[in-house]
């Protein structure tokens, strides 16, 4: 008699590919719109072997799964996922890197041109008749700028990249200095923050770097600072950002994540010297696809032996001798 297929359970839905691709490989159940969720997982639970999951995966959830072996992360930032705990119960976690780089980045380098010459607010200025009746009011500038990368990993090099050709100077800081690259290193946030104009934060979210982008960290960054955060809206403290942008601590903010997402409060929605987007980083067509088919490649690479592409550095994979 064959081997039963591995059963795979799917947390939310899903980018079509993903269940399309899954097909006739594994028995597939999906979480999201089942009656009765819990009675669901408790019956299922026992066998599941492959998680999907873009949300959040704590011991609790893992003590559902006891046959758990595999959790392919869709997105590159896993923080909800608790990797550690993974580790310890010899249960591997991928993500998607590489294949959101250039879409997050591009977006990133969006934000800050939209930010610091107020684009969405000159076309609702247009939009609303005003034009006829005076010029749109005069912006700042990028001529001039420092730009600050609080995360220089592979997003945070491409984002620095692009910005090359703008011609302003980079610094960045992180855990250590990088030696493949000649931009300014600080060994703190709040020295970066006095250093630069613009602070972009691409760093993991995470409960080590909640917080990270407070009160002090803005008002160093000062009255003609603007803030883009493309990361999680778990590092910067959204209460007082809002206070810093009310009170002209500093200029501006891009926003793409935010602390309590979808909730954006109405304090900040409120305010004109922000772009706000809805947590669009990586969502085109293209990227989305490329992250679900990399979903697909970690599992069934996974369950045909050949381990995972793209563990996460928590749950490091090796060949068995």
């Amino acid at each position: 008699m064959p081997e039963a297929p591995p059963e795979i359970l799917l947390l939310k839905q899903m980018h079509p590919l993903v269940e399309t691709a899954f097909e006739g490989r594994f028995t597939v159940h999906q979480l999201a719109g089942a009656a009765n969720p819990e009675a669901m997982l408790a019956e299922i639970g026992p066998r599941i072997r492959g998680l999907c999951v873009g949300g959040q995966v704590d011991a609790a959830r893992m003590d559902k799964l006891p046959k758990l072996e595999l959790i392919a992360n869709f997105g590159v930032g896993y923080d909800a996922v608790d990797a550690v705990e993974a580790h310890r119960r010899g249960i591997v976690v991928t993500n998607t890197p590489d294949v959101l780089t250039d879409e997050v980045a591009d977006l990133a380098v969006g934000l800050v041109l939209a930010t610091i010459r107020r684009l969405p607010q000159a076309d609702r200025y247009l939009r609303e008749g005003h034009w006829p009746k005076a010029p749109f009011p005069l912006t700042a500038s990028l001529r001039g700028r420092r730009v600050g990368i609080l995360g220089l990993g592979r997003i945070g090099k491409a984002i620095a990249h692009r910005l090359e050709s703008f011609g302003v100077a980079i610094d960045y800081h992180g855990r250590s200095r990088k030696a493949d690259v000649a931009y300014t290193y600080h060994d703190s946030l709040i020295g970066m923050a006095r250093a630069v104009h613009i602070l972009i934060v691409v760093a993991p979210g995470g409960d080590d770097t909640r917080g990270l982008v407070d009160a002090s960290i803005l008002e160093a960054l000062g009255p003609e600072g603007i803030l883009i955060n493309v990361a999680r809206g778990s590092l910067v403290d959204e209460t007082a950002l809002i206070a810093a942008l009310q009170a002209g601590t500093i200029l501006g903010a891009g926003l793409d994540v935010f602390e309590n997402e979808p909730h954006v409060p109405a304090d900040l929605a409120a305010l004109d010297n922000t772009v706000l987007l809805p947590h669009v980083g990586s969502a085109s067509e293209h990227t989305r696809t490329a992250m679900a088919q990399l979903v697909v490649d970690n599992v069934v690479s996974w369950f045909e032996g050949r381990g995972p592409l793209t563990p996460v550095s928590e749950t490091p994979w090796s060949p068995p001798a």
